[in-house]
């Protein structure tokens, strides 16, 4: 009987999953785990104001200047509709960027904490649960699994798009609006 050597990170059911990287950083929210492929990972900055802008939903924290790019921040405890936490020493922006292909966006995204790099030959990765058309399980790639715990993996293309998207319609509806303030 031959001995089977180890391939990396074994995918289940992960037909959707273009590819699974060697390495994702995990962060916490609500005392949850979540993960994103490291290679996206653009910088990890500690928390600071950001520039409010009229008219954003509330998990839109605002914008930074990165070394001249101006960065959209989302709270993403907001972003999926977990309370509100004062924000702490702990508390990181994790700037992330999407594929070229897709134009090659950045955005922060302000996590609890950094917790940990998983390396993919440590983990078991399933596809995620069918959640229906809710838009933001839309950008759940995936469940990882590992010395007991589950991570919840996070597909940055689908977030940041799905993000511009609803940027998109939010400049929409406004200039709708003040078209129709001015035809009144």
């Amino acid at each position: 009987m031959e001995e089977q050597k180890d391939t990396g990170a074994e995918i289940k059911n992960a037909s959707h999953l273009d590819e699974v990287g060697d390495q994702y950083l995990t962060f916490t929210l609500a005392g949850e785990d979540y993960g994103i492929d490291i290679l996206r990972v653009q910088e990890i900055r500690g928390w600071d104001e950001t520039t409010r802008l009229p008219n954003m939903p509330d998990y839109v924290r605002g914008v930074v200047n990165l070394r001249g790019n101006i960065v959209p921040v989302y709270d993403l405890r907001l972003r999926f509709n977990m309370p509100f936490r004062e924000y702490t020493k702990n508390t990181v922006v994790i700037v992330i960027r999407t594929e070229e292909s897709l134009g090659g966006k950045s955005i922060g995204i302000i996590v609890d904490a950094v917790a940990d790099v998983l390396h993919g030959h440590h983990i078991n990765i399933t596809e995620s649960p069918d959640f229906g058309g809710q838009s933001v399980t839309k950008a759940i790639s995936g469940l990882a699994t590992f010395d007991g715990k589950m991570v919840v993996l996070i597909d940055v293309d689908r977030l940041v798009t799905e993000e511009l998207s609803i940027a998109d319609e939010s400049v929409e509806v406004q200039e709708a609006e003040e078209i129709q303030e001015v035809e009144e």
